[in-house]
């Protein structure tokens, strides 16, 4: 953690010591330095509210903006992260303290931009899921169903039964994995060190399953524009039993060494509370809006796959608080353990891609067979498949929330334009809302009930 002299703007800070960063407009300005009327931005605009109710919103915090002289001396800003580990990656938190309350605080992102949207409108469709799997590197099958789901509307394809299944299978084992990583990391944040230990062990197990499918344990490359790259491996059915076996009595000894503990309730009950008025107006989605008490799932609200056909529980909270945002993880992994084993009972035989030479490569074996196979080859993975002219925006029920994809083609082989609605990214609005009146001892929990991504915010 470092801090600022609240006596100066940053553009003074930066001029008496370089070694000081300024991010401009995107800094939080010292509050004798800050107009009114951004401060009252800073909470309310975003929210929609008339001037008179976001005035009215900040006058009834703990500490309002009607601070005196001497109050206002006794403020600090100070900055956690970008390297700080509980900011789960390169996150900068510039909050204004008065004492030990949060008055302000401002999430800074942009340290890890890899430029992914555009990187992707550079690649061809089929390079697509190569670039968009990369950013959401804790769920990253879900960034590419959203982008293949997009691919085929534009295409106008229709993938065969089985490749649509075995994208519900994988992508539920990813939620599950997420959501043990969660358990892990907020375990870790919160000091139940052995959570750590724990989570990472069955995150461990459900990784060794999708690694035996694609091949790598993250960063997949699998779902494709058409279907996936390859069928279930012999004994894949055996491998998701022995998982499903074992992930129900663990999370029972999560319930007993996290849910019921005292000191971990005291942490989370009532910290980090968002209403579902606020949470809609910010755009929140996944745990933190279902948290408020809002029922929306996009797997059963709009369904995609064959969500439709099978019957899961949407999980929702009472108080929008982070315990109940990690209560909703917890459950949402036994959900989707019932999930996946409806799935094994449905699994259909047959195609697990598109068989449409314009879209799909020709098999490994025919290459060493047929000339004209081989310039297929060649020519789908140099130059790509062209594309018809529109736009497209598909979206998928990612563990942190609505993760879409937008394209726009231009009728090429690679896309005109492509933006990625990330969830991390959208659920970063919440900090301020999240952490204002609230004790800077609760600000890591807070953080890590949001569970964002940094490589799906910078992109």
């Amino acid at each position: 953690m470092t801090t600022t002299d609240d006596t100066m703007s940053g553009e003074e800070h930066l001029s008496e010591d370089p070694s000081l960063t300024s991010e401009g407009a995107q800094s939080l300005a010292p509050r004798d330095v800050t107009a009114a009327v951004e401060r009252m931005r800073e909470l309310g605009a975003v929210l929609r509210m008339a001037e008179s109710d976001a005035a009215g919103q900040v006058a009834d915090g703990p500490v309002d903006d009607g601070l005196d002289a001497a109050s206002i001396d006794e403020t600090m800003i100070i900055n956690l992260g970008p390297q700080h580990p509980s900011t789960h990656g390169v996150l900068r938190l510039m909050t204004e303290l008065q004492g030990e309350t949060v008055l302000r605080t401002k999430p800074i992102v942009g340290y890890l931009h890899t430029g992914m949207e555009w990187t992707g409108e550079e690649l061809t469709y089929l390079q697509g899921c190569t670039n968009v799997t990369r950013m959401d590197y804790a769920s990253p099958l879900f960034s590419e169903l959203a982008f293949s789901l997009t691919v085929e509307k534009l295409l106008g394809v229709e993938i065969p039964e089985r490749a649509t299944w075995i994208r519900m299978l994988m992508t539920e084992m990813n939620r599950i994995s997420s959501h043990l990583l969660f358990m892990a990391t907020n375990g870790m944040d919160l000091g139940a060190v052995s959570m750590m230990l724990y989570g990472w062990r069955e995150r461990e197990e459900t990784l060794r399953f999708l690694e035996r499918v694609t091949g790598l344990r993250m960063n997949h490359n699998y779902i494709r524009p058409g279907g996936v790259a390859a069928d279930l491996p012999d004994g894949w059915r055996d491998d998701v039993l022995r998982l499903l076996e074992m992930l129900p009595p663990r999370l029972d000894e999560y319930d007993t060494l996290l849910t019921g503990q005292p000191i971990w309730r005291e942490r989370l009950q009532g910290v980090g509370v968002l209403t579902a008025e606020a949470a809609i107006a910010l755009g929140a989605t996944g745990p933190i809006l279902r948290s408020t008490g809002y029922a929306w799932d996009l797997r059963r609200d709009m369904p995609y796959l064959a969500y439709d056909e099978v019957d899961f529980n949407v999980v929702v909270g009472t108080y929008g608080d982070c315990f109940d945002r990690y209560a909703i993880r917890l459950n949402e992994i036994r959900e989707s353990i019932d999930i996946v084993a409806q799935i094994l009972d449905r699994m259909p035989k047959g195609d697990y891609r598109v068989q449409d030479k314009k879209v799909t490569p020709p098999p490994r074996a025919r290459i060493n067979e047929s000339m004209e196979a081989l310039i297929h080859h060649f020519k789908i993975f140099t130059e790509g498949f062209k594309v018809p002219e529109g736009e497209a925006y598909c979206a998928v029920e990612s563990p942190r929330g609505e993760l879409g994809c937008y394209i726009v083609s231009d009728g090429s082989a690679h896309p005109y334009r492509m933006h990625i609605r990330g969830p991390s990214f959208v659920n970063l609005q919440t900090l301020p809302h999240l952490m204002h009146g609230g004790l800077i001892a609760d600000a890591v929990a807070v953080i890590s009930s949001v569970d964002p991504i940094m490589g799906e915010v910078d992109r």
